[in-house]
């Protein structure tokens, strides 16, 4: 889920090498059609959601919404004093069923069940922990997928969303809460940008923070990584410049967006992986000689086509947009001045082979911010993804993290 891809739809159909490579499942059955946008939409079921309405909303870049609602999940309950709350902040595919089974309105189960639940480093039992669907979003939130005031999908018209947009929403769902303060704002990769624009922009409100496999602004490498992907969106001709929504099942973006994410993915994990882990094997009987697969080309086709039966093509251009604009220092006097006015006690972890989201970008935020001290590093052969795989380091330095803060008190 980006970053960060989907730790859970691992290909586990198929053999298991002598290399230890699981191998890519089986093209979808052709009779079952991608849907033209897997958004939720209103009538479908609610499951664990609940909604804020936040009323009109003035944007960054000029534009506006005249109406802007969050759906979020919380779990655990706050305390009398509202000293207990923990803000959890999604990466780019990811929703605010952070933890918990799949069931009706959720089809997949949480996507950080390792970090958040009762006697999970992040313990429900002690903490009250909140989590929304980003705005632009397609889980529940405002974006491209939801009715404007004409009675039809913004689609196209929906307006360019920054970072600090989404930050604004979520102060005024904190607002709405009750919750003056968060004693955590944790999050990784486009989560863990909205992390550090919460401590930025709003210092009082944020006594912690834990900024995971992320940057403070994105680089020319990334922005040029984001940009194939949107092309790939863009140049699918099922996209119709953004207004899809009305197509039928099997005749939407799947395609650009299936390639999008396989570009994506490849950003994910890391090279050795994906050459210990499949290497040159072919796809099951499939001849690369004949036009058949290799494995790894199998893989990344399973995660293209996972996505595109779950998210909405221009939820990923919003927010991919606004991970291209991202800029911490925009109007602040640049990064390092931004950083330095951060006032909350900060963790700030990357992963050592992470080509996403590099080591060194975690090093200028912890190097920024006055109350960070060291980037802690997660071992990991995975890549960036190593953020939902190694969940036990993870999970040691969140909880050493929330233990230290403890004592402070």
């Amino acid at each position: 889920m980006p970053g960060g891809s989907d730790v859970a739809g691992l290909p586990g159909v198929g053999r298991r090498t002598r290399r230890g490579a699981t191998l890519g499942t089986r093209r979808p059955a052709p009779d079952v059609p991608v849907p033209a946008s897997a958004a939720w939409r209103d009538g479908d079921p609610v499951g664990r959601r609940q909604f804020a309405d936040l009323g009109p909303f003035a944007l960054e870049s000029g534009g506006r919404l005249p109406a802007v609602r969050l759906a979020y999940e919380t779990w655990g309950e706050l305390d009398e004093d509202g000293g207990n709350a923990v803000l959890v902040l999604h990466a780019l595919t990811g929703d605010s069923h952070v933890t918990g089974p799949a069931g009706e309105g959720h089809p997949t189960p949480g996507w950080w069940q390792s970090m958040v639940g009762a006697g999970a480093p992040i313990d429900t039992d002690r903490w009250f922990v909140v989590a929304p669907n980003v705005l632009g979003g397609c889980q529940g939130s405002t974006g491209p997928a939801s009715t404007a005031p004409d009675g039809r999908p913004w689609g196209s018209r929906f307006p360019l969303l920054t970072v600090r947009d989404q930050v604004a929403a979520e102060v005024r769902l904190a607002d709405l809460l009750g919750i003056d303060q968060w004693a955590l704002v944790i999050g990784a990769s486009m989560g863990g940008q909205r992390v550090l624009e919460w401590a930025a922009s709003a210092p009082d409100r944020v006594e912690a923070f834990a900024a995971i496999a992320t940057c403070a602004q994105t680089g020319g490498d990334q922005i040029a990584g984001f940009h194939t992907q949107l092309s790939a969106i863009a140049a699918d001709p099922r996209y119709r410049d953004g207004d899809y929504y009305g197509a039928a099942d099997g005749d939407g973006p799947h395609v650009g967006l299936g390639i999008a994410r396989q570009i994506a993915h490849q950003t994910y994990r890391s090279a050795a992986e994906l050459d210990e882990r499949f290497g040159r094997i072919p796809q099951g009987a499939e001849d690369p000689l004949e036009g058949g697969r290799f494995a790894v080309q199998s893989y990344l086709d399973h995660h293209g086509d996972k996505l595109a039966r779950r998210f909405d093509a221009n939820t990923y251009v919003t927010l991919t947009r606004s991970m291209i604009t991202h800029d911490l220092g925009r109007d602040r006097g640049g990064v390092e001045a931004a950083l330095a006015q951060v006032t909350a006690r900060g963790l700030v972890v990357a992963v050592d082979s992470d080509r996403l989201f590099l080591p060194a970008q975690s090093e200028r935020v912890a190097a920024g911010v006055p109350g960070a001290g060291p980037v802690r590093y997660v071992r990991s052969a995975y890549g960036h993804d190593g953020f939902l795989i190694e969940e036990d380091q993870v999970g040691a330095l969140v909880t050493d993290f929330l233990r230290e803060g403890a004592s402070h008190h």
